[in-house]
């Protein structure tokens, strides 16, 4: 019998050593090196990477390439992965849509603003360029999205809608938040500025996010 993703996340999480790694890792504020959860819990890298290798497998955590000034391969860094949800008792994709409803409701902004402030907030600093980044980030979300990049003009496919149920039930606010997201990231970066959003079936993905790099500051606006 084919084993669930849920069952192959408990079995992950069924060792006490991975269990750790994976709180410490949903409790800390920052994405976590190799060298820092050897410290943490006095094991050897190769030991850490094998149990981190299981948990990337389950999909309950992420690695990314962190910021690196220096010679040599830049360092990866951890963390949970975007669409883990509440049942391993961390803040799913469910939880960060009602602080933004809720923000909406505090503020009466428009869902595309409290995208935009959430984006803006978002973007990780990590290496390669703007759309690189913005990519980065936009999986942490749990967009899974496919760069397609085509002289100046690029566009993301998101394979995945993390607000998939809801999207169905009010896909205009819900697609503003998404948009309002990729504005706020794009914000980071002169030149570069996201032309539109082409919304599809939620259940099924493949929204098309497109933006347009390269542009001088007086046609992109101020950043």
């Amino acid at each position: 019998m084919t084993e669930s993703p849920t069952q192959k996340q408990a079995r992950a999480l069924g060792d006490p050593t991975r269990h750790r790694i994976f709180r410490y890792l949903a409790d800390s504020d920052d994405a976590v090196g190799v060298a820092e959860l050897t410290a943490h819990l006095g094991l050897n890298h190769n030991a850490i990477r094998q149990h981190l290798t299981k948990l990337i497998d389950a999909e309950l955590v992420v690695g990314a390439t962190a910021p690196h000034g220096g010679r040599g391969r830049p360092p990866l860094v951890f963390g949970v992965h975007p669409t883990v949800d509440e049942r391993w008792g961390v803040g799913g994709p469910y939880q960060r849509l009602s602080l933004l409803l809720l923000e909406m409701l505090n503020t009466r902004d428009s869902a595309v603003e409290v995208g935009r402030r959430a984006g803006r907030s978002a973007l990780l600093e990590a290496s390669g360029g703007a759309l690189e980044r913005v990519e980065e980030a936009m999986a942490r979300f749990g967009f899974d999205p496919l760069l397609v990049t085509d002289g100046e003009r690029s566009e993301f496919v998101l394979r995945n809608c993390p607000f998939a149920e809801t999207a169905a039930a009010d896909p205009q606010t819900v697609c503003a938040i998404h948009l309002g997201l990729a504005e706020g990231m794009a914000d980071q970066f002169d030149g570069v500025v996201v032309e539109d959003l082409e919304p599809h079936d939620p259940a099924r993905a493949g929204c098309r996010l497109r933006f347009r790099t390269g542009m001088g500051p007086a046609t992109a606006g101020s950043k």
